[in-house]
């Protein structure tokens, strides 16, 4: 709570000299009151004090009469504090909002492929990047979202080339045989010298402006992107087309990022190629690591493109803060983008630019999630599967929009299995686990919401929260009052599975509530204090939801 922390600091100034963080914390159990504070064996610690005795001088400097009950000292030296019941109902009824912070972060995520139909490797991304844009906005953050789509380089080169050789119309082509025709030019890429030479001279022509080549690969993306706006809409996604800056929107700025490295004496030519040796990085045998400016055979690489974003989004897009949603094994590939483009001055140090990591989706073998074939799983197979299984669930649910409930259930529980584990981490994609009813998931947080719901269409009018006598209502209330919290530790952090951990412990406490405290069976000031809490509590579920990209509907 931001003015217990205040009021901490400000008796330690007024005990020691000196204004500390008392990095208050909610405490573990009841016994310890609301929150805990270790400030005083940390001071006791720095000062060569009794940590008990440094309590008591912090004690007696700390005026929160108006806010808790008489601190108390426990252990070493710990400070535990409990809110009085009218602090508690006051913070309910008033939360915390956020006001714009004047700050704009960029971020870039999901980076769907043109010409290959979206898999379940973009489902972290798009997920991850939905969720810490609907936060950062929520936080007060100016947010400019940037899908950078694959659309250029020498796949497209192979592709043409495939096309031509062929005698094949671009137009002929949808999504689907645009992928088969890149699985065959890649073939043939490996296969024969020639050909590969040839695409090679094709990437540049594209590069260059040529019309033909242009005009394939146009039809190539736009029948692309028709593809991946079906998929965003499924998944209930906020990307939009002009989210939309593929790596061929920087082709015209390549030329002038070699020519600037040039210039700085930052490039090195290596067998044909312009490289940047950058201090520091180097490969398992101990020899320097370069990033690849320009290609032997006069194309860019995907890293002069990296160069040339990061330049765009600090110079064109204002950007206070850059967040890129890549999986972990660009880790390195980042890192060296960010130093090179930090020692060409295109990212000062007052920007700070962040790679936000995600693990893999496994299957149940506990391997990289495949299809029985050994294939990549198509997005959309996998989404249409969560809503199918979602909707078997509510068979025979009266009063429910089953279709639009299915998709919400479906699409939803696959959201939050993602967003629940910590991002860096594996998981393993398990239908039968995420559309379970209960335990840590999606689905139940979305019938604690519904339920809440129904619970107030019968209960009519409601006023502000005035009263907390019991102990499960206190523990809610209290948990209600972190939300702005969490939301600014998401925002810091970069971690939307603490979002969902704090969402899942209030629909707990949500449960024990009920079971303790009645509410449209009690009367008078109780009743009207217990269906303001309700209210306060979907509300929280509903904007959580929300702020994980998940719809909270009304009846399940």
């Amino acid at each position: 709570m931001p003015v217990l922390s205040t009021r901490l600091s400000a008796a330690a100034l007024a005990a020691f000299g000196t204004s500390y963080d008392p990095e208050l914390r909610s405490s573990t159990k009841p016994e310890f009151g609301h929150y805990q504070s270790n400030l005083a064996l940390r001071i006791g610690n720095a000062l060569g004090q009794s940590p008990r005795d440094v309590a008591a001088r912090l004690v007696a400097s700390l005026q929160v009469e108006d806010l808790c009950q008489t601190p108390e000292i426990a252990g070493p030296g710990f400070i535990n504090l409990t809110l009085l019941p009218e602090t508690l109902a006051k913070a309910v009824n008033e939360p915390e909002s956020f006001t714009s912070r004047g700050q704009r972060v960029v971020v870039d995520y999901s980076q769907p492929n043109v010409a290959k139909q979206m898999h379940v490797g973009h489902l972290r991304s798009t997920v991850i990047g939905d969720a810490l844009c609907n936060v950062l906005e929520f936080a007060g953050y100016d947010v400019i979202r940037q899908n950078h789509v694959g659309d250029w380089g020498t796949q497209y080169g192979m592709m043409i080339e495939q096309l031509l050789e062929e005698g094949l119309a671009a137009e002929s082509l949808d999504l689907e045989g645009l992928q088969q025709l890149y699985e065959r030019s890649r073939k043939h890429f490996d296969a024969d010298g020639t050909f590969a030479d040839k695409s090679r001279l094709r990437v540049v022509a594209l590069q260059s402006g040529d019309p033909e080549t242009r005009a394939m690969w146009r039809h190539m993306v736009d029948v692309s992107l028709d593809d991946f706006d079906k998929v965003y809409a499924l998944l209930g996604s906020n990307l939009e087309r002009t989210d939309v800056v593929g790596e061929s929107a920087y082709n015209d700025d390549l030329p002038r990022v070699v020519a600037e490295l040039e210039q700085q004496d930052l490039l090195t030519e290596s067998d044909g190629a312009m490289c940047a040796f950058l201090p520091g990085f180097l490969g398992r045998d101990g020899d320097p690591l370069p990033v690849i400016v320009r290609k032997s055979d006069g194309g860019f690489g995907y890293s002069a493109t990296d160069l040339a974003a990061v330049r765009h989004r600090v110079s064109t897009l204002h950007a206070d803060r850059i967040v890129y949603v890549v999986d972990h094994r660009q880790a390195l590939h980042f890192d060296m983008i960010f130093t090179l483009a930090r020692t060409a001055g295109w990212l000062p140090a007052s920007v700070p630019a962040e790679h936000v990591s995600f693990g893999t989706v496994l299957g149940p073998n506990g391997k990289p999630f495949k299809t029985r074939e050994g294939g990549t799983v198509k997005l959309v197979d996998l989404l249409e599967s969560a809503v199918a299984r979602a909707d078997a669930l509510l068979a025979g649910r009266e009063g429910v929009d089953r279709a639009a409930t299915a998709r919400a259930v479906g699409i939803g529980a696959v959201k939050y299995a993602d967003l629940s584990s910590d991002r860096g981490n594996d998981y393993v994609f398990d239908l039968d686990r995420m559309v379970a009813m209960t335990g840590n998931t999606g689905p139940y947080l979305q019938y604690a919401h519904a339920r809440l719901t129904r619970l107030l269409a019968k209960a009519g009018t409601t006023g502000e929260l005035t009263e907390l006598k019991d102990p499960a209502e206190q523990r809610l209330a209290l948990l209600l009052t972190g939300f702005g919290t969490t939301v600014e530790q998401v925002a810091e952090t970069l971690q939307p599975h603490r979002l969902c951990t704090y969402l899942y412990d209030v629909a707990s406490a949500l449960s024990v509530f009920y079971e303790q405290c009645p509410v449209l069976s009690s009367e008078g000031a109780t009743r009207a204090s217990r269906i303001a809490l309700c209210t306060a509590t979907r509300k929280v579920l509903q904007d959580g939801l929300g702020l994980l990209g998940i719809e909270a509907p009304d009846a399940m």
